[in-house]
């Protein structure tokens, strides 16, 4: 079966792989690279298995998810990506468009009928090379839309090399037949995290149909609207398969300020919680680089929450933040009292501290790693010495049970089926964990204004509105976050002011956890007298070199990061472009609205 030891295991199969085509090349006679494949790899279930584990290359690893919300909405990052910039992207600079592993999954579900092997066995990986294709489609639609489906190894003669693209109906539910067998015959049993299981599957299609539908009913461009409630019936379907049968349930261990964070430094996944994991192993010289992303000034992007997200955390007792008067205008130390505990998990604040050698030091929030002051440490280990290079040692989870029971409270909400019972054991669970005392055993009876005014304007249903702010909270860096604007259709977003904290007064400096020690000022003249061990910050327009400051304060006295770098949502980035390449090579692709 597939574990830790899988990556050297698939490295053996492309040795196994490039040894047969350096054989079939020496002779003109040699027999064909496929069928010396075949008995040797489909005709028994550890070929099959080894085959089957070349299929996991397709999963994101830790480093593709510790970046994968480099582009959204709520973090101000160094630099503003190229494709939200008018003008600065195009299809010469699309990528995506690459079919590699399809024809690798395509081959086996081809072959594998050797009745050697017998039936449920080869239906089981039948199931996980269908589950992959799954994936693989899905990655493909998001970023694409219509999209060739191709079912089949294609020779170099074929004509569907140059077919066009088929429909996004035609699609999705070829992804979901896939899905559908594969959680009907995968047989996997797995505590490692690391392995597909039907749970997997049942979750990932609560993850596709959710999306799907929502993006149907939104884009009304599609003149699919009819279609998205029995996508969104499925969506919370799969879910109840995850919730009733699965045997997940919501980490506890470590108690309100603990638990949440712990998903995430782990070594070992939290099975109770993780579906599946990018798993580290040291033995094996298996770590990822979330500290030398995260904290680095120079190797990462430095994202940083932004403060009108940061405002939609809900204080302990469950009422939303922005109630309270005065929250405008309250310094950090203050405003991040008293709120969901998913905060402290998430951002450095109050007594958080890291190892430094061999001593725990307190670690407010680093100007030169943040541009806002909200510094993000929820995937990244409290230890400096991992700061630097490849060196953590914490497994990253890809999907997670908090998913599923957030998949499934709006897709019920969509529904307009979302009971006091199903906010409970899902909404209201997800706050449980993080704290949050009250209004969590039934839906809200009141829209939240801040939510309307700064985020959804369209939506008045108070359950879906706190759906929303509870997904984008609890699934923070994880990788959803465009993926969610974009089924949406709330690319607006997009465009919001990269705001940080409040700062109460040019020239005095701050104690951000209130310490004792004072960390940062804020000036646009530097003082003449500085305090040793604070960090001074400019704001003025200009730097010294005479160059835009993109650093600033606006008229809130609120911080703000690149203001000056043009940012403004077309709806033709809902979708990526065909790469150029690709449609001089097919013209029959076309191209998506508006490239």
């Amino acid at each position: 079966m597939f574990s830790l030891k899988s990556t050297f295991i698939r490295q053996t199969v492309t040795l196994l792989l490039l040894s047969l085509v350096i054989v079939s090349c020496k002779k003109l006679d040699q027999v064909p690279q496929d069928t010396a494949l075949n008995p040797a790899v489909f005709g028994s279930v550890d070929g099959l298995q080894l085959y089957a584990n070349s299929f996991y290359d397709n999963l994101p690893d830790a480093g593709a998810v510790v970046r994968a919300d480099a582009m959204s909405d709520y973090a101000a990052r160094t630099s503003v990506p190229d494709f939200l910039r008018p003008g600065a992207y195009s299809s010469r600079q699309s990528t995506g468009w690459d079919w590699t592993a399809l024809r690798n999954i395509n081959y086996f579900i081809e072959n594998n009928v050797n009745p050697k092997v017998q039936l449920a066995q080869r239906q089981h990986f039948m199931g996980l090379a269908r589950f992959f294709r799954a994936w693989f489609y899905f990655d493909k639609l998001k970023r694409f839309g219509d999209v060739p489906w191709i079912n089949k190894t294609m020779k170099i003669d074929d004509p569907d090399l140059y077919k066009g693209r088929d429909s996004r109906t035609l699609v999705v539910d070829s992804i979901l037949a896939d899905l559908d067998f594969a959680s009907k015959n995968i047989t996997t049993t797995d505590n490692t995290r690391s392995l597909i299981t039907k749970y997997t599957a049942y979750a990932f299609k609560s993850r596709v149909c959710l999306f799907e539908g929502t993006f149907r009913r939104y884009h009304n461009e599609y003149s699919l609207q009819s279609t998205a409630e029995g996508l969104l019936t499925q969506a919370a379907e799969a879910a109840q398969q995850v919730m009733a049968n699965g045997g997940f349930n919501l980490n506890t261990a470590g108690g309100t300020d603990k638990a949440y964070r712990q998903l995430f430094t782990s070594q070992t996944p939290v099975a109770t919680e993780v579906i599946l994991a990018a798993v580290v192993d040291p033995a094996l010289g298996i770590f990822n680089d979330a500290n030398w992303y995260w904290t680095s000034a120079t190797y990462g992007d430095r994202l940083s929450f932004i403060r009108t997200f940061v405002n939609t955390y809900l204080n302990i007792d469950g009422t939303p933040f922005t109630d309270k008067d005065g929250y405008k205008t309250m310094p950090f130390a203050q405003e991040v009292k008293g709120r969901d505990m998913r905060l402290k998990q998430t951002i450095r604040m109050g007594n958080y501290t890291r190892l430094n050698g061999a001593t725990q030091q307190a670690a407010p929030p680093v100007f030169s790693y943040t541009y806002t002051g909200y510094q993000p440490i929820k995937l990244t280990q409290d230890d400096a010495s991992m700061d630097g290079g490849s060196r953590n040692t914490n497994s990253i989870p890809i999907m997670r049970y908090a998913e599923v029971l957030l998949n499934y409270a709006e897709a019920k909400a969509e529904l307009n089926t979302l009971t006091d019972a199903d906010w409970n054991v899902t909404i209201g669970a997800l706050r449980r964990r993080a704290g949050i005392t009250g209004n969590t055993a039934t839906k809200p009876t009141v829209a939240d204004q801040y939510l309307k005014t700064n985020y959804f304007p369209a939506i008045s249903d108070p359950s879906l509105l706190e759906i929303r702010r509870e997904r984008g909270i609890e699934l923070a860096f994880e990788g959803f976050r465009f993926s969610d604007i974009i089924r949406w259709k709330r690319g607006e977003l997009m465009d919001q002011t990269w705001n940080g904290f409040y700062v109460p007064a040019l020239n005095v400096p701050l104690d951000l956890n209130e310490d004792g020690v004072l960390d940062v000022c804020f000036y646009t003249t530097l003082p003449a007298t500085q305090v040793a061990g604070v960090t001074y910050v400019s704001v003025a327009d200009n730097l010294s070199n005479g160059t835009i400051n993109p650093q600033r304060l606006n008229n809130a006295n609120e911080l703000t990061w690149l203001t000056t770098v043009q940012r403004k949502w077309d709806d033709k980035y809902f979708l990526y472009p065909i790469p150029e390449t690709d449609r001089l090579q097919n013209p029959k692709l076309g191209q998506n609205p508006g490239w």
